[in-house]
């Protein structure tokens, strides 16, 4: 009999394709069977990264879980600059707002904005160009969320620190990463006639030719929750 339930230890279970696309891998041998292995599947490298689900186990349903993340302390350190873009699409003109994760921000926060978030000076932002290759995230939240989003800060937290997501170590290569805000989300302004919905994938587009003019050598990563993962779905692959 299984008791692993009662510490609190969720069996994870994954839903995709039956074939999902193979990712390329550093060449490296695999000492079950003595080969160097190449290549890995998407599904095979979602589960190796997911780490264990340990729930409360005083807590007898879902609704209670869900809860009880909204109500215990979870610090999650991931620091933001702010930049508000102009569109630049005629059609939907207007200003949206991205949050870039950084380091060594000593929690500086500004009053006007969610905690942890703080303005570029022009000075920073005249020199964000780099020609470095880290390996860049674009992040879109869900309705009427933020960058400030717990669910979100969570799966950057790993990435911009260089951690395991399994072992919690910091022995990985640190990420880039960013969150496009929907426009009047996350304390940004509304200056367009027109908000957000799962085809509004109009500021994303300018962020991706933003980042690979930007960045010319970083490789561009996207996720997103919810709506925002609806937005990333209608976003066509000639970007």
């Amino acid at each position: 009999m299984d008791l692993s339930w009662v510490l609190g230890r969720s069996k994870t279970t994954f839903h995709h394709h039956p074939t999902t696309i193979n990712l390329p891998l550093k060449p490296q041998k695999d000492p079950a069977s003595r080969t160097t292995q190449t290549t890995t599947s998407l599904s095979s490298l979602c589960a190796s990264a997911t780490p264990p689900c340990h729930l409360n186990p005083l807590l007898f349903n879902g609704h209670l879980q869900t809860m009880y993340t909204v109500i215990k302390s979870q610090a999650v350190p991931v620091n933001y600059r702010r930049h508000v873009f102009e569109s630049t699409d005629t059609h939907y003109p207007g200003t949206f707002a991205v949050d870039f994760a950084v380091e060594n921000a000593a929690d500086e926060e500004d009053k006007t904005l969610h905690p942890r978030t703080t303005y570029y000076t022009e000075k920073e932002w005249q020199g964000i160009a780099s020609e470095d290759d880290t390996p860049m995230l674009i992040a879109l939240h869900g309705l009427s969320g933020g960058s400030h989003e717990l669910y979100l800060r969570h799966v950057l937290a790993p990435l911009v620190n260089g951690q395991d997501c399994v072992t919690g170590e910091v022995n990985r290569r640190k990420w880039k990463a960013c969150v496009i805000n929907a426009r009047g989300c996350s304390n940004s302004k509304i200056t367009s006639p027109v908000l957000f919905n799962a085809r509004a994938t109009w500021d994303i587009r300018q962020i991706v030719k933003w980042c690979r003019k930007t960045f010319p050598n970083r490789p561009l990563f996207g996720v997103g929750f919810s709506l925002g993962g609806n937005i990333i779905t209608n976003v066509r692959s000639t970007v």
